[in-house]
C-alpha cells in the first residue's frame, strides 16, 4: 500500500470508527508504548506557568479587530519561555496584526499536556468568543501518548468540522516530526518519525475533508533544527526555544492570512518553480508531511471538489513574511487567566508525563 493511500485508509478508519492499527502494525505500537514511558522521564516537567498571551495587538491600528483563538497543547500555549512576548501566541497577534494592518485580539484555549481528545473542550471555550479563525496545533501527546491515530484524527476533525459550522477559519499546524527529538532513544526515535508523519498526513486529510487548511510542521523548523538543536530546541530537548517559537509562528501567519481574505494577491495561484500544485488529497498529504511549512486546503477542478483520487487540492509553499518584535498584549482578559492548568481541560498528570 502507497503512504498516500495509508494516510486517506487511516483518515477514513477514522471518519467511520476504525481502529487503525493495522496501519502502523501491532509491533511498532508495543515498542512505542514500551518505550515513551522512558523518554517522557528523560524530557521531564517543569511546575514552571505558561505565560498567557491572550490580549490585544497592534497597537494603533485600525478596527474592527480579528478575533483568533489559538487552541492546542503546550506548542500552542509556548510551554518553556519566561515571557508573553516569546509564546507563538505573541508572534501570531503580532504578525497578523502587522501584515493585515488590523487590530488582533487573539485568546488562548491551549492547554499543557493536551491531546486531540481534549480539543472538543476547547471549542466549548472558544466559541463564544466568535473567533474570525482558529488555529489549531495538535498531535504531539497523542504520539507520546501512544494513541491510536484514527482516534487523534477523529477529535481533530470533529472540532474543526464544529468550528467551520459556525463559520470560523481553521488553521491547523499539523502533529511535528518527533524524529527530531534528541531525548528519544533508537529505535523508538524512527518509530515516533514513522508514527508522527503518518497521523500528520492523516491530519491533513481530515482536516481538508472537515473545510480547514493545514500547515505542515514537520520538524518545525525543517534543517534548521538539525543544523542549531541548542538554539531552537528549549532545556528539556523536546519543546521549541524562544527562537522556535517565533520560527513556528511565522509558518503560519501567512497561511492565517489567507484564511482570512487577507493574504497576498500573487500568493494564492500555486507556482510550479515553487513546488507548488493542484494535487489529489492523500498524495499531497504524504508530501506535505515530509517538507515543513506546506500549506494544504481544499480547491476544485473543472468545477469539481473529486476526482479519481479523491479531493482535489492546493498545496502550497507560501513565503515567510517578514515581521517585526512580537509585542506583549495591551490588556489580558481576566477570564483567561489560569486557562493553561484548567482541570476539566488537562490530561491527568505524573511525574513521568511531558506536556507538548
Amino acid at each position: 500500500m502507497s503512504r498516500a493511500a495509508a494516510a486517506r485508509r487511516l483518515a477514513s478508519a477514522a471518519a467511520y470508527g476504525g481502529g487503525g492499527l493495522s496501519l502502523l502494525g501491532a509491533s511498532l505500537y508495543g515498542v512505542l508504548r514500551a518505550e515513551a514511558k522512558v523518554a517522557r522521564r528523560a524530557i521531564g516537567t517543569t511546575d514552571n506557568r505558561v505565560p498567557d498571551a491572550t490580549g490585544w495587538y497592534g497597537r494603533g491600528r485600525p478596527g474592527p479587530a480579528i478575533k483568533i483563538a489559538l487552541l492546542g497543547d503546550s506548542s500552542a500555549a509556548g510551554y518553556g519561555v519566561a515571557r508573553i512576548e516569546q509564546t507563538p501566541g505573541a508572534w501570531l497577534g503580532s504578525g497578523v496584526a502587522e501584515r493585515a494592518d488590523r487590530r488582533v485580539h487573539l485568546r488562548e484555549f491551549a492547554v499543557v499536556g493536551a491531546q486531540s481528545s481534549h480539543l472538543g473542550r476547547q471549542v466549548d471555550h472558544a466559541l463564544p468568543m466568535d473567533p474570525d479563525v482558529a488555529v489549531i496545533l495538535i498531535g504531539a501527546n497523542d504520539v507520546t501518548h501512544t494513541v491510536l491515530p484514527s482516534e487523534s484524527v477523529r477529535h481533530l476533525s470533529e472540532a474543526v468540522r464544529r468550528l467551520k459550522e459556525e463559520g470560523v477559519a481553521v488553521v491547523v499546524g499539523t502533529c511535528p516530526d518527533l524524529g527530531t527529538v534528541s531525548p528519544l532513544p533508537p529505535p523508538l526515535r524512527q518509530v515516533a518519525r514513522a508514527w508522527s508523519r503518518r497521523l500528520a498526513a492523516a491530519q491533513t486529510i481530515a482536516v481538508v475533508e472537515a473545510g480547514g487548511r493545514t500547515v505542515s510542521l514537520g520538524s518545525i523548523l525543517g534543517p534548521e533544527f538539525a543544523a542549531a538543536p541548542a538554539l531552537l530546541f528549549g532545556p528539556d530537548r523536546f519543546h521549541p526555544s524562544a527562537a522556535g517559537y517565533e520560527s513556528l509562528a511565522r509558518l503560519l501567519v501567512p497561511s492565517v492570512l489567507s484564511a482570512l481574505g487577507m493574504g497576498e494577491v500573487e500568493e494564492e495561484t500555486p507556482r510550479v518553480g515553487r513546488g507548488e500544485a493542484v494535487l489529489p488529497i492523500g498524495y499531497a498529504a504524504v508530501k506535505a508531511s515530509q517538507n515543513p511549512g506546506t500549506e494544504i486546503d481544499g480547491t476544485e477542478v473543472g468545477g469539481a471538489k473529486r476526482g479519481v483520487g479523491g479531493r482535489w487540492v492546493t498545496l502550497m509553499r507560501r513565503r515567510l513574511l517578514p515581521t517585526g518584535e512580537a509585542q506583549a498584549p495591551d490588556e489580558r482578559s481576566g477570564e483567561a487567566d489560569g486557562q493553561h492548568q484548567e482541570s476539566g481541560d488537562a490530561p491527568a498528570d505524573d511525574s513521568a508525563e511531558a506536556p507538548a
